[in-house]
């Protein structure tokens, strides 16, 4: 689950510091003003790049100053005003996907999975960049698998599946194929279970070996095909986090 964590946050990033946009047909004051700031910027001088372009917008309203100002407000730990800042510059330029590229990230951070999925997917709707466009599937991913599990903690199963489904299907995500594995076996869908622990495998990138043959070994046990279940299972206990649980029931199994 950690590994899974750290995944999340240096993807996110990645994905709003899309880097310095020129300063072209800009004031030249403002665009001084704008380069300092992106200079301090990358030096990792949040506060005296947010100086710089606050100076440089009291000269000239711009959505790359905007921008450039949310990348570092958000740097800094300041996401409610990275947010105003993002929102400030796709109100300019309502077209710039990696406006909304970055208001997108901004809600993840802050679990508003809902607001992030419709920032995302408005760059699937305005974006020509095949590389972008494959990037926000990704965050599209996260976002919709948060929300699934949210929903199954809930006791919401269809909705849980509906959005697991979304998650796993827009990046073939692993993780979000072993949340559904898990779902699955909880409400006896033992083929799905199956099936989508299969999927965790074939896919799998950030997480480990044993919560797919964990889940495994359920549905087979579900299914009272025993031998395959003791497999299952034999195979899960490798795996340290599913060791114990998988010995217990190749205990009941006996």
């Amino acid at each position: 689950m950690n590994k899974m964590k750290i995944l999340i946050s240096v993807f996110l990033l990645f994905i709003i510091g899309t880097g310095v946009i020129l300063s072209q047909d800009m004031n030249p004051e403002a665009g001084k003003l704008y380069n300092e700031g992106n200079k301090m910027l990358k030096a990792g001088n949040h506060d005296g790049a947010i100086l710089q372009y606050n100076q440089a917008l009291n000269i000239e309203k711009d959505y790359r100053i905007y921008y450039q100002k949310g990348i570092a407000l958000k740097s800094s730990g300041n996401l409610e005003e990275a947010k105003n800042s993002f929102e400030s510059c796709i109100s300019m330029k309502p077209d710039f996907d990696a406006g909304y590229n970055a208001l997108g990230g901004v809600y993840f951070s802050i679990s508003n999975y809902q607001l992030a999925i419709k920032n995302f997917e408005k760059v699937l709707e305005i974006s020509k960049n095949n590389s972008i466009k494959n990037k926000v599937k990704k965050n599209l991913s996260l976002a919709y698998t948060k929300l699934g599990n949210e929903a199954a903690s809930e006791g919401n199963s269809s909705k849980a599946v509906e959005n697991l489904t979304k998650g796993a299907e827009y990046s073939n995500y692993d993780a979000a194929y072993l949340s559904l594995a898990k779902l699955y076996t909880e409400i006896g869908e033992w083929d799905k279970a199956i099936a989508a622990a299969e999927n965790s495998l074939k896919y799998r990138s950030s997480i480990g070996k044993g919560g797919p043959y964990y889940y495994m070994g359920v549905a087979y046990k579900g299914k009272n095909d025993l031998d395959k279940a003791k497999d299952m299972f034999s195979q899960a206990r490798t795996d340290a986090t599913y060791k114990k649980t998988a010995e217990y029931e190749l205990g009941l199994l006996k």
